[in-house]
């Protein structure tokens, strides 16, 4: 393999972890380097195939990957040029999203569907695919700042598509359990539920709430590769990665060419960023926690956002110190202000209360604030209520839409606001969360009511109809299970 000295790979556990207290789960097998060796398990196939039998080629894929940790695959790029493979992700594609530096929309490419794609599976199979710069747009984030993002080119983000699928038959097999942002079957109420179990049934007394600064924009390229090859030997798939990393980036007319990081927005991103994690923090954290410590540790990591729980503030100042140390190595830094370590758990409001320290401290996480509390039958419970700013920066969202719609029909704008607040309740309705979502309802329907008495200086909307309208919103209800609960039937 020619992923660089073996001085310069990060550090990689040889077995896997027997520790009970905060132990990994059998799904977090630890992984071994990789070797030269081709796979005898693929083989190409340019007949057009179903459905069925393009995940049956995947998971050969997948069973050699699970059965050989070490195994390098030689010979992937064939399941990327298939036509079918193709064809499948071009309407997994977003039809109304927005369109590359080449303007070229969903509903263009599609007229000439079946052309279009055997030509790219052409370009792609005798190496004459180019990628295109990703244009550049920038949207507003909760805190105020701004959030860049990458618009790829329709063929770009098919390709990307195609080829995350055939890289997660490889590595859904070796990332961690306690990794679940951007996985197939693991989303955020998951991630959310691990911490909040993790918290209350483990011996955690300090968390750590870890965010790394400009992480998609911080990614060292030569690492990022080393990464790819030390289980991906088909040098096609390592130098289709490498063009989009280094394709560049058209902001305001001007074309950059960027030497590190990787544009948010592109289909392969979410993936890239999972495999550099795996490498750069979770193999090192598994490691870290099995033999730096005899104490509980827990770990929760959504993308760049990750949770530590820690039974000792010394075990939480210590893996603090030598995690900064472990990312500096691999160009990445935490950031200063998002990263603090908390005094949290199930006997910490007693011990602050002794020392006259008030109430524990709350932490952020997936746009939840999590709490200490407790039931009213005194048992310890980490209350998860609806973020403060990213409540106000949804109702400013809403403020600048319903004036939008200010002289819409009442209904299609009932129906809109419906919707929103559906949706809101589909992802905050979580127990113990009530007050929080009656409250955003609440200021919905205010804001709709002053909209509504803008429309007209002669008529005035009198609360009594607002109380008749707003029975088209629905009620905040609960749309989660308990986390103990939902945990324990998916482990």
């Amino acid at each position: 393999m020619n992923g660089g000295r073996k001085s310069d790979w990060p550090i990689v556990p040889e077995k896997p972890a027997n520790k009970a207290d905060g132990a990994p789960s059998a799904a977090e097998l630890v992984e071994g380097r990789g070797r030269a060796k081709g796979n005898s398990v693929e083989r190409s196939s340019d007949r057009t195939q179903s459905r069925g039998e393009l995940s049956q080629a995947l998971d050969r894929v997948r069973q050699a990957a699970r059965k050989d940790k070490r195994l390098q695959f030689t010979a992937l790029w064939h399941h990327v040029y298939d036509v079918d493979r193709l064809r499948k992700h071009f309407f997994a594609l977003k039809r109304a999203s927005a369109a590359g530096i080449d303007g070229e929309t969903w509903g263009h490419y599609g007229q000439r569907l079946e052309e279009n794609l055997q030509d790219l599976s052409g370009r792609l199979k005798r190496g004459a695919y180019r990628a295109k710069p990703v244009r550049r747009v920038h949207i507003p984030k909760p805190d105020g700042g701004q959030r860049p993002l990458g618009v790829p080119v329709l063929e770009d983000k098919l390709v990307q598509r195609t080829v995350a699928e055939v890289l997660s038959a490889i590595y859904e097999t070796d990332f961690k359990g306690f990794s679940y942002g951007f996985r197939p079957g693991r989303g955020q109420h998951n991630a959310l539920d691990a911490v909040a179990v993790g918290i209350r049934w483990r011996k955690v007394g300090w968390v750590l709430d870890a965010d790394i600064r400009g992480f998609f924009d911080a990614i060292d390229h030569d690492w990022m590769l080393k990464f790819i090859e030390h289980r991906v030997a088909d040098r096609r798939v390592v130098r289709h990665i490498k063009k989009w990393l280094k394709a560049g980036v058209l902001e305001a007319g001007n074309l950059r060419y960027q030497e590190c990081g990787t544009p948010q927005g592109g289909s392969i991103s979410p993936l890239l960023a999972n495999i550099y994690l795996h490498y750069v923090l979770d193999l090192w954290v598994a490691q870290w926690r099995r033999t730096q410590t005899d104490k509980s540790v827990i770990v929760v990591r959504y993308a760049d956002d990750f949770i530590v729980g820690f039974q000792t503030r010394a075990d939480g100042e210590q893996f603090l110190e030598d995690l900064r140390e472990r990312l500096r190595k691999f160009g990445l830094e935490l950031h200063g202000d998002k990263t603090r370590l908390l005094e949290f758990g199930r006997f910490a409001a007693a011990r602050r209360k002794e020392l006259g320290q008030g109430k524990p401290e709350t932490f952020n996480f997936l746009g939840f604030t999590h709490i200490c509390s407790k039931t009213r039958n005194g048992r310890f419970v980490v209350v998860r209520k609806t973020k403060r700013t990213a409540m106000q920066a949804k109702l400013a969202e809403i403020k600048v839409e319903l004036r939008r719609r200010m002289h819409d029909p009442v209904p299609e704008v009932a129906q809109w606001l419906r919707a929103v607040l559906r949706g809101h309740n589909q992802y905050f309705g979580v127990p113990l969360n009530g007050r929080a979502q009656a409250s955003f309802r609440h200021q919905v329907i205010r804001l709709w009511f002053r909209t509504l008495r803008r429309r007209s200086q002669k008529t005035r909307l009198t609360w009594d109809r607002m109380v008749r309208l707003q029975r088209w919103l629905p009620q905040p209800r609960v749309v989660h299970p308990h986390p103990d609960q939902r945990l324990r039937v998916r482990t």
